[in-house]
């Protein structure tokens, strides 16, 4: 079986700063895959290098079998134009700290954007599914209010819907919940919850230990730019093998 992402070798520099030291790891389809570790782990950056956000400086990083932002031809590695990256991005959503919606549009036009800008489709067609989607995300008396009008775990859960719209076959979280007020998490994070037990394959950076903890499949503890530990999420987080994911788990847990 096809990994979803594959990761051999990764590394990212910004000047002289390394931020990932060479990042290997495998995610299987339809597995939540959680990524934990402190601030400036490289945790953000390696989710951004996984959609081209970022490009890698080497080593080498596919999704569902392709390539991220490059072609192989024989030995060589060739970068893909904007548009070629553009379409392959296509197939993965994102969602974000800050939940990054149009001010100016209401929740149902910030769902329905992207399949009409970038697909093409017909409005008709993503309004209903726009509308299918807020439904799922609890929000279908909200599809007329602007982001101003929503709480922000309200915004956080139409910019999932938003990622959504675009029928991706993999979904990036970047500390969905990090930016909400404790009492607004438990909505965002069974939203992520259904999006598993139907079978999307996710890769979660959290702070949510209990999230990891119940719907994770894999787990990784990740630290100035490497992977230091990884398996099971109850099998690391009940019993770290490494001094350093202990330290760090008996400040968070």
């Amino acid at each position: 079986m096809t990994a979803m992402v594959k990761a051999e070798g990764v590394h990212k520099s910004y000047g002289p700063a390394h931020i990932l030291k060479g990042i290997d790891l495998e995610v299987a389809p339809r597995e939540v895959f959680c990524l934990i570790g402190p601030s400036g782990s490289g945790k953000s950056t390696f989710l951004r290098c996984i959609n081209h956000l970022e490009k890698v400086s080497a080593g080498r990083l596919s999704v569902d079998g392709e390539l991220v932002g490059y072609r192989q031809k024989g030995d060589k590695l060739y970068e893909l134009k904007d548009s070629e990256v553009a379409l392959k991005r296509r197939d993965i959503g994102m969602v974000f700290q800050r939940f990054n919606l149009f001010p100016h549009m209401t929740a149902i036009e910030n769902v329905m954007e992207a399949p009409i800008q970038v697909r093409g489709e017909a409005k008709a067609v993503a309004r209903a599914r726009a509308e299918q989607l807020l439904d799922r995300v609890g929000l279908s008396d909200k599809a007329r209010s602007y982001p101003s009008q929503l709480s922000g775990g309200q915004q956080q859960r139409v910019a999932i819907a938003r990622a959504l719209a675009m029928e991706p076959k993999l979904m990036l979280f970047d500390e969905p919940t990090s930016a909400l007020d404790p009492e607004l998490v438990g909505d965002v994070l069974d939203v992520m919850r259904g999006l598993a037990e139907d079978g999307m394959t996710m890769i979660v950076v959290t702070h949510e230990m209990g999230f990891a903890r119940e719907v994770g499949d894999a787990l990784v503890f990740m630290d100035d730019g490497v992977v230091v530990e990884s398996g099971h999420p109850r099998d690391v987080l009940t019993n770290p093998q490494h001094d350093r994911t202990k330290s760090f788990l008996s400040k968070v847990l």
